[in-house]
């Protein structure tokens, strides 16, 4: 899956960010201010590309702080703590469980135990042999199996069936330990994609979900994913899926923002010539998600999930200041889609920054007129 996603972004820069380049050359000439070349990120304020951060979308300076002490000492209690004390039924929970189970998934990519005395995600191990019943680290155990099958090994192996199998069984432990919390299933939908459920199945996991925390924006991105074409379902029922979702999104949720992530989880299957980004489909998407972003809280822990697609979107569609606009809040944390989805996700979000900075100051624009 990462090597076609790659292969994906590969394609699109080669159908939208060449022809950005040459249409703004072509406008502009060798005039360094309308060409991404001559563009300055940091006349705006913005990071350097050595200095973004990958990991989060967005600060979380407990979570890094938490991270840092867990990772240099190998103890799990500073861990255990931060997620006790972080709301059961809210985004924020759901993503420091992902963050913890990157982090030991990654470690052990690191230092695998066949090769280490003192391999990685050491902490976790003994998290779970500490504290068997405690809840947050069920569930960041039973997320780590889950990106262990999906970074290890492939989809329809013997080894990821297993792997899977024995995540699912993580989950039901979790949902065990804290029968109100919403995470063990919303981990379970990604064993659900993994080991083809079928649909009455799935949708049993999802009601359960619903019941749960029934507005969670990161269950219903994990959800939109059984749905989509290249797995278990079309485009059309991905479609209504995330319509469904931003219909019924409560005031003030970013689930408005639905189909813009279905758009974007379909990018394979349309055609990308000039005007795929001023399409209607793309316009009306892009639109619910401004809209969504500017009704949300400004702490909601999903928002800079939302701004950092925009921020691809708008530059597709050639909207320079509203791209702007966002990379304002998001600029130094790159961890969130679509730039994971590249080999080096810091110089991907680069190259969309330095083409809005471009079109930005092409059409009249510079650091005295962006609002912060």
């Amino acid at each position: 899956m990462e090597i076609l996603w790659v292969l994906m972004a590969l394609v699109m820069l080669g159908f939208v960010v060449v022809p950005l380049l040459r249409r703004r050359r072509g406008a502009v000439g060798l005039v360094p201010a309308g060409h991404p070349d001559g563009a300055d990120p940091a006349t705006y304020g913005f990071a350097r590309t050595e200095e973004l951060d990958i990991r989060m979308p967005g600060p979380d300076h407990d979570l890094l702080d938490v991270l840092d002490v867990v990772q240099r000492t190998q103890d799990y209690r500073a861990a255990q703590q931060l997620l006790a004390g972080t709301e059961t039924e809210g985004e924020l929970r759901w993503q420091r469980v992902q963050a913890f189970a990157g982090a030991a998934s990654l470690e052990l990519q690191q230092r695998p135990r066949e090769v280490s005395e003192t391999p990685g995600g050491q902490w976790l191990r003994v998290w779970r042999t500490e504290a068997p019943k405690d809840p947050g680290g069920a569930a960041v155990y039973a997320e780590f199996l889950v990106q262990q099958a999906w970074r290890t090994s492939t989809p329809g192996t013997q080894d990821f069936r297993i792997i899977m199998e024995e995540a699912r069984d993580a989950c039901g432990h979790a949902a065990l330990l804290a029968p109100d919390d919403p995470i063990p299933y919303i981990v379970e939908l990604s064993v659900a994609r993994g080991l083809d459920y079928p649909q009455a199945e799935f949708e049993q996991l999802w009601l359960k979900i619903l019941d749960r925390a029934p507005a969670h924006m990161g269950a219903h991105l994990a959800a939109l994913h059984y749905w989509c074409e290249k797995w278990h379902g079309s485009r059309a029922q991905a479609y209504a899926f995330a319509e469904a979702a931003a219909a019924r999104a409560p005031q003030g949720s970013l689930l408005a923002a639905m189909p813009l992530f279905a758009v974007f989880e379909h990018l394979p299957e349309v055609n990308l010539v000039r005007g795929f980004y001023q399409s209607e489909v793309v316009t009306k998407a892009i639109h619910g998600a401004l809209f969504a972003v500017h009704a949300a809280r400004p702490d909601d822990p999903m928002l800079a999930h939302v701004r950092h697609l925009l921020v691809f979107f708008l530059v597709g569609s050639e909207r320079w200041a509203e791209a702007m606009n966002q990379l304002v809040h998001v600029d130094g944390h790159v961890g969130a889609l679509p730039w994971t989805l590249s080999a080096d996700p810091a110089a991907e979000f680069a190259v969309y920054r330095a083409l809005a900075v471009a079109g930005y100051e092409a059409n009249g624009g510079s650091p005295a007129t962006l609002p912060h």
